[in-house]
């Protein structure tokens, strides 16, 4: 499915994909001469809160949430890159509560999964890892809370589709963020073996995986450079794609199968 994907952006250049993608009332096109040049979201207080402060947000819309138990919900639980998704470029054939937190990490998701325990999704989203993988944990630790991670979906949420994400690879010597340094300490290889152990422990737990890492990545295996504003976070083309896989994804998932007619056997008379 990710290998199409690809293909699809490299031949018609994600506009024609966008325009083409079966949701009710799509968002406008969005102008890709943009390229490395990012286009920020309008910061507002939301923006600038502190991480307390975030919790009390997330708390809020998670219970908003809960009560009005909205149809076709799906949860995007994890750091900025869930953070800064652009509402107008999710999937539209459903609804969506984002509960990321700039620069979070699988304790901090661990230990705030309980905000939407009183919410019924269909599905629910995970991609965190790359703040851990900055701030030095081992790759153990971040497993040992991914497992955590699924167990509680799995027990609070039964219904719903949980699905891992593939940590991201980081833009390498293109890299300007401000924590460079801290970044380009961590391979690309390293990051795709994590992404092999999140694989067999969803796989092992009951969740699903999503690959997104082969379509982010350059031939040498480090982020696109037009797929992202600084290395590390991810530019308006680099969203068109996830929004596509997302799309791709939720509706391969969450389309009912119609039932196969049954072949009746037939009976020779004599």
């Amino acid at each position: 499915m990710l290998a199409v994907i690809l293909l699809i952006w490299r031949q018609q250049k994600i506009t024609p994909m966008v325009a083409t993608t079966a949701i009710p009332n799509p968002p406008e096109p969005v102008n890709l001469n943009w390229k490395n040049q990012y286009v920020p979201p309008e910061l507002g207080p939301r923006h600038q809160l502190s991480y307390p402060q975030w919790l009390d947000m997330l708390k809020q819309e998670a219970k908003i949430t809960a009560d009005k138990n909205p149809q076709r919900l799906t949860i995007l639980a994890g750091d900025s890159l869930s953070l800064w998704f652009p509402p107008e470029l999710l999937p539209e054939d459903r609804n969506w509560l984002n509960q990321g937190i700039s620069g979070e990490v699988s304790n901090g998701l661990l230990q705030r999964l309980d905000f939407f325990d009183r919410t019924q999704p269909d599905m629910i989203l995970v991609m965190v890892g790359i703040n851990d993988l900055i701030r030095g944990l081992d790759d153990q630790e971040i497993i040992t809370n991914y497992r955590q991670i699924i167990s509680y979906l799995r027990r609070k949420h039964p219904q719903a589709e949980i699905v891992i994400q593939s940590i991201l690879p980081h833009g390498a010597g293109g890299t300007t963020w401000e924590g460079k340094e801290k970044l380009l300490a961590i391979p690309n290889s390293r990051i795709r073996k994590l992404n092999q152990e999140l694989n067999n422990i969803a796989t092992k737990k009951g969740a699903r995986y999503l690959n997104l890492h082969p379509l982010f990545t350059d031939q040498q295996g480090n982020l696109r450079s037009n797929f992202t504003t600084d290395g590390l976070h991810l530019s308006p083309p680099g969203y068109l794609v996830w929004r596509t896989a997302l799309q791709m994804y939720t509706n391969q998932q969450l389309t009912p199968q119609l039932p196969q007619p049954q072949k009746v056997k037939s009976t020779n008379r004599i």
